[in-house]
């Protein structure tokens, strides 16, 4: 069989590890219009700050070690065309401008993202530096011992990290965003008052709830950024205001959602029965509410990427879907979350209930303790757990995993409640407060359910 994987980040890279390993005598070729793969962006912030031991350890892969597999390494070759009916796809080697045609039996669409650029006055005509590949972490890198200050326009999580090893290293720091919150998407209000609060006492800007509307730069190099509602100027700008489905090749061929995320079965196969996608160009089963979503994290490419391997010949093993786990650590201070929020269901138009507690991670008569933050949402109909977050100085970051395993396993708070967990006082309270924040969901719902409806 002849496989062509287009694209080679996360996705192409574990599909055909994947592939290689369970058919050795593949035909497989790679497209990858970069001379690298596997790049773990995620280690960019990490790395300005100083924290990454050998950026070289941020690719765990290599093309050689797909080679090595039997993968015919097609690196710098840009893929300019896909024809489904006659399954062709039109190349051009970047190094020497030649435009060949291959042929496959099989596709696999693992083209990732792009970041979001917005069409705003200045954009194009200024040095405003992306986070998103090597070549953006590499100018990054070089121009964090030469700047004194630095604008981050986004507060996702890649905004909010970088923001805060600039301030770390003693840079002044405006972080812009148009939503009201730090981390909106991610957190309800009730730890994002908190991580907010972190910024500030280490000097950071917040300029919230503020839309970019240009940018200029001075002939010193320095780069004004206006927003709606005032201006910040700043040694460098850092654009980091998310990402989009890479799917233009074969937009108008397959099933997409509204932002061009192609649609794939619970075995990675798109609308078109020849052709896999995977990673950041394709939806996720979002767990939570049982239906398609765009979720680009690694964690979903990794998995897609390996099921993509294992179903490449015939159906095989099923997508188990997702739960958007993740966990930052910022000014040493652990923030986890899977699932949904309050604000994140109702963006989904979906009915939740939840409860915030706060309780020490162990006793009080240890030497040392530190308060965690616990958050939960359930369905108010089933108690089915529908998300879960976390914040402290205490690493929490393994309680997501909790949670996400109970919106796996359909669990309710119930379960959740009366889950074996260990108590030792080194480590926990005799209610851990996984279990504890599931305790209070149920007081909650009891309460909820005496309460007549109005």
């Amino acid at each position: 069989m002849k496989i062509l994987v287009i694209g080679a980040t996360h996705a192409g890279t574990f599909a055909t590890q994947q592939i290689l390993t369970e058919h050795p005598y593949y035909d497989v070729t790679v497209y990858e219009r970069n001379h690298n793969l596997s790049f773990l962006s995620c280690g960019i912030a990490l790395w300005v700050g100083d924290h990454v031991s050998d950026p070289e350890k941020m690719f765990y892969s290599s093309p050689e070690a797909l080679a090595a597999l039997g993968a015919n390494m097609q690196m710098e070759h840009d893929v300019l065309a896909i024809d489904p009916v006659a399954k062709t796809v039109e190349v051009k080697d970047l190094k020497t401008g030649n435009v060949t045609t291959d042929t496959y039996d099989k596709l696999v669409y693992t083209t990732g993202s792009t970041p979001i650029v917005p069409n705003i006055p200045g954009i194009h005509d200024t040095d405003v530096h992306l986070c998103k590949n090597w070549h953006d972490a590499k100018a990054l890198k070089a121009l964090a011992p030469t700047i004194k200050s630095a604008i981050v326009i986004g507060a996702g999580y890649i905004g909010a990290e970088l923001a805060e090893q600039y301030a770390l290293t003693d840079k002044q720091v405006t972080l812009i965003d148009g939503l009201p919150r730090v981390l909106a998407k991610n957190f309800d209000a009730n730890i994002t008052d908190r991580v907010e609060k972190l910024y500030t006492d280490h000097g950071v800007n917040l300029a919230l709830g503020e839309m970019v509307t240009g940018f200029t730069q001075g002939t010193d190099g320095e780069m004004t950024v206006t927003t709606d509602k005032g201006s910040y100027t700043a040694d460098i700008a850092v654009l980091c205001t998310g990402f989009r489905p890479n799917t233009e090749l074969l937009k108008d061929h397959l099933e997409t959602l509204p932002n061009g995320a192609v649609i794939t079965d619970a075995y990675m196969q798109t609308s078109d029965p020849a052709i896999f996608a995977a990673g950041d160009t394709a939806t996720v089963h979002y767990n939570p509410t049982g239906k398609n979503d765009y979720i680009p994290l690694a964690t979903n490419a990794v998995r897609q990427g390996i099921l993509v391997g294992k179903n490449i010949e015939k159906p095989t093993e099923k997508y188990l879907g997702t739960q958007s786990s993740s966990a930052v650590e910022l000014f040493e201070h652990a923030i986890a979350a899977s699932g949904m929020t309050t604000e994140g269901a109702k963006a989904r138009g979906i009915e939740v209930a939840s409860v915030t507690i706060e309780q020490d991670y162990r006793p009080d008569f240890m030497l040392t303790t530190t308060p965690v933050l616990c958050s939960l949402t359930w369905d108010p109909k089933t108690h089915e757990v529908k998300g879960g977050a976390f914040f402290s100085k205490h690493d929490i970051s393994q309680s997501a995993n909790v949670i996400s395993l109970a919106i796996q396993t359909h669990m309710t708070i119930e379960t959740l409640a009366m889950v074996d967990m260990l108590f030792q006082p080194n480590f926990d309270q005799p209610i851990n407060w996984v279990n504890a924040v599931a305790m209070a969901a149920v007081a909650k719902a009891q309460e909820m359910e005496k309460t007549p409806v109005a």
